[in-house]
C-alpha cells in the first residue's frame, strides 16, 4: 500500500498534534508550543477584551464587546457541574472565551480557554505553576469535575482565578497536590469574575 505525500503528511502530523487545527507548532522543531506571544484577548481586573461586568448576558452583546468574534451555544464543565454557555470564537474559529449567564441578565463569570490570551499578570493557558510564580498559599483544591486541580488566585487581583491540572495526578484529591507535583502543573484556564 502506497501513502500519498498528504497521507505520510497528516500521519506524521498525527502522531505530534493529533491533527488538531488549533495546534501551534513552533516553525522549526515541529514541537507543539505550549503558549503564545499572539494576544486575542487581554483580560484584565476590570474587563476580559471589551466584557465588562455593565456587559449583558447574550450573543449581540458579548459579540459587540469583542468586535470579529462570533458566539455560540456549548456545554462545558465548571467545577460542580456541566452548564450551557456562550462560546465565543476569533475569525479563524478558535474558541477562545466560555461566558456563562449569571442574574438579571448581566455575565457571572468568563473561562478564557486558550493560550491565545492573557492574565492580568501576564498569565497564559500551557505556562506552568512555577512559571507564574504562583504561591501556594493563594490555591485550593477543585471539586467534583475539577478534582486534583488547583484553583489560584492570580497575584493582586482577586476576581481573577487561574486553574491547573497535573496530567496523569493520581491523589489523594481532598487536598492540594504535593509541591513537587503542582510545581509542573500546567494552567488551564483562566475565570474572571465580575466585580460587584
Amino acid at each position: 500500500m502506497r501513502f500519498s505525500a498528504v497521507a505520510f503528511a497528516c500521519l506524521f502530523a498525527l502522531i505530534g498534534t493529533a491533527c488538531s487545527p488549533t495546534a501551534d507548532l513552533d516553525g522549526t522543531s515541529g514541537r507543539l508550543v505550549r503558549t503564545s506571544d499572539l494576544t486575542l484577548v487581554q483580560i484584565t481586573e476590570d474587563s476580559v477584551g471589551g466584557i465588562t461586568p455593565e456587559t449583558a448576558y447574550g450573543s449581540k452583546s458579548i459579540e459587540s464587546a469583542l468586535p470579529g468574534f462570533t458566539t455560540e451555544g456549548i456545554q462545558t464543565a465548571v467545577e460542580n457541574n456541566t452548564e450551557w454557555a456562550l462560546a465565543a470564537f476569533n475569525s479563524d474559529g478558535f474558541q477562545v472565551l466560555q461566558v456563562f449567564k449569571g442574574n438579571n441578565g448581566k455575565i457571572r463569570t468568563v473561562h478564557g480557554v486558550t493560550h491565545h490570551l492573557q492574565g492580568p499578570n501576564g498569565e497564559r493557558i500551557g505556562m506552568t505553576f512555577s512559571e507564574v510564580g504562583t504561591a501556594r498559599s493563594n490555591c485550593r483544591v477543585g471539586k467534583n469535575l475539577w478534582r486534583g486541580m488547583a484553583i489560584c488566585k492570580s497575584r493582586g487581583h482577586p476576581n481573577v482565578q487561574l486553574v491547573y491540572a497535573i496530567p496523569g495526578y493520581q491523589g489523594p484529591f481532598d487536598q492540594l497536590p504535593p509541591s513537587k507535583d503542582l510545581f509542573d502543573a500546567e494552567m488551564q484556564r483562566i475565570l474572571w469574575t465580575p466585580k460587584s
